[in-house]
């Protein structure tokens, strides 16, 4: 019998800033989208050591309306690095072994 144990882990070592709508445009004069990444975090997962940056609320993209009185839509999404998954794998593998001997005497 053979048993295995596996685990792995996944990991974002950066965030991700998703932003969609309509009748919406960057606030900024120079239209910059990017976020400024200045939150510094640390994290120990299992003796795994990782350090990362993330944007603050604060600096993430400002949004304005283009046609006021029009209808708009905005959705933003803001996924910051670190520890994502854990994967366990359990498992039992049952084997068996044959052995055949053939002995043959002769004169």
């Amino acid at each position: 019998m053979v048993t295995e144990n596996i685990v792995s882990h996944q990991f974002r070592t950066g965030y991700t800033l998703s932003v969609s709508g309509t009748n919406i445009e960057s606030a900024d004069v120079n239209g910059y989208i990017n976020s400024i990444p200045t939150a510094e975090a640390s994290q120990t997962v299992n003796g795994v050591n990782f350090s990362y940056t993330s944007p603050t609320l604060e600096g993430v993209p400002r949004w304005k309306i283009v046609n006021s009185g029009q209808p708009f839509s905005l959705v933003e999404s803001v996924i910051s690095p670190g520890l994502d998954t854990i994967t366990t794998i359990n498992r039992t593998i049952n084997t068996t072994t044959t052995t055949t001997v053939e002995t043959t005497f002769g004169q």
